[in-house]
């Protein structure tokens, strides 16, 4: 019996296309069931089809344009930057994301009506660039950064072909000015200008966003050492006292004298991190670090501690201070002379110019550069913050420069460095570089540097305690806080010479002075005289009120309990300095 039409047919089917058949068909399937599968298989395929394309069309609704979107991402990724907390972590510094709006010039219709309509929405854009910028047959062209979200929908509702938005990182500061010099700012492209906010980009930050890793997810928050409490209270003082001494300026910091941690630092008059126009203020500069200065009185810690730490003066050694100290055509007076010889502690206690003219003059000129050298006191000092200034020390240093340098006067320094160097006075002796960043006392340990003996930082202790307790730092004493300190005045340098009347003030505190943990530092530039001061202007009579103020609110917040009823210093601090002996 011959074989069917149909299987003959299927013998000659080649086996690939046979089964192929049989899993989509089955056996035995007529032409009319293969057609509606083939029909129903096309529907499927074409739904699919509109199903993305549907999709893709609903993402560009809701969101940016697609290649505005893109480019987005990118400058996203680029911008984003790290939260920056202080050391109990509240946010300083962060990105969040605002609209900035864009064109793509060939893809516009009607330049003019674009430009009247973008204007109408923000009035500050400048018709005439914006006109300019979207004439041109460019792809991409910014047209305003940062706008808000109101601003945003109402150009959005205008449906302008060739405008689009993207979503940028913008960094904000939550606590304004109360950090600004410190923190610094970026620029329109989040980019970091000045302090904390530069130093990121100049280590490695800037690296990342190029090659694409400083995203938002990846990067760590930046602990500083800065405390925000503790700037709040200094910054809130420091604002009474130049309101009430009428001053230029005011500013000061706190730092941890083991470790060289800034607790604190605030410049006034100061600026508002997100206002950067402020920033651009030459009177709003960072007096601590880019400003340099004669520190006055402040500087005859320095100049005791060298004679006592070479051994050939002592606490009970005489200098002749019977009357004013002739060298060549100057002359050198005590503002308030006791008209006989002081001991190196009177020295201290009675802030004698003639005094520590004479021990320095007695160590040498170049023993006396060799000290202030070893205490960073002539070199540039480095620290994260990029804005500095190198100090302003004599071409030609002879015996005139050794006189007048011995109480503060004929070397400039920044403030924060002659912080440093008073912090190795009282912390046993070793010199510690700041810094703005979190630090132990044993990473301290690896970068500190031995630069006077243990007994001699006894011996500055005990100075600084005896003057708060019978000498000019007397207004700066608050009871329960045992504060050593020293006042510095010194006059200002107009048109080359010396002004009487316009001063800078400082004064440094050391707590507790038995065994200090923190310095702090106030200066006002160029305070007014008061009734109440009965008109001077020295530092006992403004600076260091103020900083009994600071002191009185900052210590409950550095953890440091009041103790009463302590002994003097020469009980206390001298007496367990021999005992430890």
């Amino acid at each position: 019996m011959s074989d069917s039409p149909h299987a003959i047919a299927e013998a000659a089917e080649p086996w690939h296309q046979r089964m192929i058949r049989t899993l989509l068909y089955g056996r035995n399937v007529n032409r009319a069931e293969k057609a509606r599968a083939r029909v129903g298989i096309a529907i499927i395929a074409f739904a699919l089809i509109y199903a993305v394309i549907g999709g893709r069309l609903v993402m560009y609704a809701v969101g940016d344009d697609g290649s505005g979107n893109r480019r987005a991402t990118r400058d996203a990724i680029a911008t984003a930057r790290p939260d920056i907390v202080d050391r109990n972590g509240a946010i300083l510094a962060t990105d969040v994301k605002a609209p900035s709006l864009f064109a793509e010039p060939r893809r516009l219709i009607d330049v003019d009506e674009a430009v009247e309509l973008l204007t109408a929405a923000l009035p500050d854009l400048d018709a005439r660039e914006t006109r300019e910028r979207l004439s041109t047959k460019r792809g991409f062209a910014w047209l305003k950064r940062d706008i808000t979200a109101r601003q945003q929908h109402d150009i959005r509702r205008m449906g302008i072909p060739g405008i689009g938005f993207l979503r940028e990182n913008k960094r904000v500061y939550p606590s304004g000015a109360e950090v600004a010099h410190m923190i610094g700012l970026v620029n329109i492209d989040n980019a970091g200008i000045a302090g904390i906010e530069k130093w990121l980009d100049s280590n490695g930050l800037a690296d990342l966003h190029r090659a694409g890793f400083a995203t938002d997810r990846l990067q760590k928050p930046v602990e500083l050492a800065i405390d925000l409490r503790v700037t709040h209270a200094l910054r809130d003082e420091l604002l009474k006292a130049k309101e009430k001494f009428m001053a230029k300026g005011a500013s000061g910091l706190v730092s941890d004298v083991r470790t060289g941690e800034i607790v604190a630092m605030v410049s006034l008059p100061d600026f508002d991190p997100n206002n950067p126009k402020e920033a651009h203020d030459p009177d709003r500069i960072n007096r601590l670090t880019t400003g340099v200065y004669e520190m006055g009185s402040t500087f005859k810690a320095f100049t005791l501690a060298m004679a006592l730490d070479s051994g050939k003066a002592t606490l009970n050694s005489m200098w002749d201070a019977r009357g004013p100290l002739r060298y060549g055509r100057f002359k050198i007076h005590d503002d308030h002379p006791m008209g006989r010889a002081l001991t190196t502690k009177e020295v201290f206690t009675y802030s004698s110019n003639i005094g520590a003219a004479r021990i320095a003059l007695s160590m040498g000129v170049e023993g006396h550069k060799a000290f202030l050298k070893k205490m960073g006191q002539l070199e540039r000092l480095r620290t994260e913050l990029p804005e500095s200034t190198a100090p302003l020390v004599p071409r030609r240093w002879g015996e005139l420069n050794t006189v007048t340098i011995s109480f503060g006067h004929g070397l400039s320094v920044a403030p924060l460095q002659a912080v440093m160097g008073i912090n190795a006075l009282v912390n046993g002796g070793y010199l510690v570089p700041p810094t703005f960043l979190r630090r132990t006392e044993e990473e301290a340990k690896t970068l500190a540097k031995r630069v006077i003996r243990q007994e001699t930082s006894d011996k500055m202790r005990f100075l600084m305690r005896l003057n708060a307790e019978i000498g000019t730092a007397r207004k700066a004493d608050v009871k329960g806080y045992y504060i050593g300190g020293k006042t510095g005045t010194s006059e200002k340098v107009i048109n080359g010479r010396y002004a009487k009347k316009r001063v800078l003030n400082s004064f440094t505190a050391i707590l507790p002075a038995d065994d200090p943990k923190y310095q702090v530092l106030v200066m006002i530039d160029e305070p007014k005289g008061l009734p109440e001061t009965h008109g001077f202007i020295t530092s006992g009579w403004n600076a260091a009120p103020t900083a009994g103020k600071v002191i009185a609110r900052i210590a409950p917040l550095l953890g440091l309990e009041p103790r009463m009823d302590l002994p003097p210093a020469d009980r206390l601090i001298l007496a367990a300095s021999r005992d430890g002996r």
